[in-house]
């Protein structure tokens, strides 16, 4: 199969994932499918491994910075670590073509969105829900200096995570891009902020998908080692890029990657 070239390729999903709090599954599952021809199954397994990896290697990172948000992590995954298991039940049932379609479908909208929004929209009050569990921070932006923020609408944020965590276990790829979308949209946290807690979250999301894939035997060794090994040092690098990256940039790379990888999905499962 090459696997000096799917550690290399591992090593740039791991940098993107933890970069923009995708997880690094969003690029390897479409190498794994569409260039190597592995069963959507066991590249969303394997995927799952590294996103496992890809959070602990980026959370650490973005702890020691100040960007991730503990308090708000931890209520959120309620509904993230329900949605997994309700996905996985899921998936036994889902044709491999629909996966390719729902998975393309959902990046493509998540571009869509993420385009719309160009800036910043912090909120200056609190949900009564974030205020009552003090579930507001604050976080250094790129210039040094440390700036507040309130987080909204914690209870859609909660339904959201649910859906994510479905999202989760179906397609392999950490959710991360509908908990960035959740916090930085609904939530209205800034962009860093949601990269940061994401990636935090995805690992204990993916946890719990890649323990019963792992049960029902599609977790591949020869797959999963080199992408989790290289998910690991990609993921260390993106974390200290993001933390200098100008928030603008970073959501313009965000738009690229869903746009692109979403139309090689759409048409594969289409074909």
């Amino acid at each position: 199969m090459g696997e000096l070239l799917l550690l290399i390729i591992s090593i740039g999903a791991g940098f993107l994932g933890a970069l923009l709090g995708l997880g690094g599954g969003i690029i390897i599952v479409p190498v794994l499918t569409l260039f190597y021809g592995i069963d959507i199954r066991y590249a969303i397994a394997a995927s799952l491994i590294s996103i496992v990896a890809t959070s602990s290697g980026a959370a650490a990172g973005y702890l020691k910075d100040s960007l991730t948000n503990l308090r708000l992590a931890v209520l959120l995954e309620v509904g993230t670590v329900l949605g997994a298991v309700v996905g996985f039940l899921l998936a036994s049932v889902v044709q491999q073509k629909h996966l390719f379609l729902l998975f393309g479908s959902f990046l493509m909208f998540s571009a869509v969105m993420m385009l719309r929004r160009r800036e910043e929209h912090l909120t200056a009050t609190n949900h009564p829900w974030a205020e009552k569990l003090k579930l507001d921070g604050s976080f250094p932006n790129e210039h040094g200096q440390w700036q507040t923020y309130k987080i909204q609408n914690v209870p859609i944020g909660l339904i959201t995570m649910f859906g994510a965590g479905i999202l989760s276990a179906l397609l392999g790829i950490g959710s991360g891009i509908f908990k960035v979308l959740a916090m930085d949209g609904a939530m209205k946290l800034p962009i860093k902020v949601s990269s940061a807690t994401s990636n935090f979250m995805i690992g204990v999301t993916a946890s719990a998908s890649a323990g019963a894939y792992f049960l029902k035997g599609d977790v591949r060794p020869e797959l999963a080692a080199p992408v989790a090994v290289g998910i690991i040092l990609g993921s260390l690098g993106g974390a200290k890029v993001m933390v200098k990256m100008p928030a603008a940039r970073i959501r313009k790379i965000f738009v690229v990657v869903l746009a692109v990888v979403s139309i090689q999905m759409i048409t594969k499962g289409l074909l």
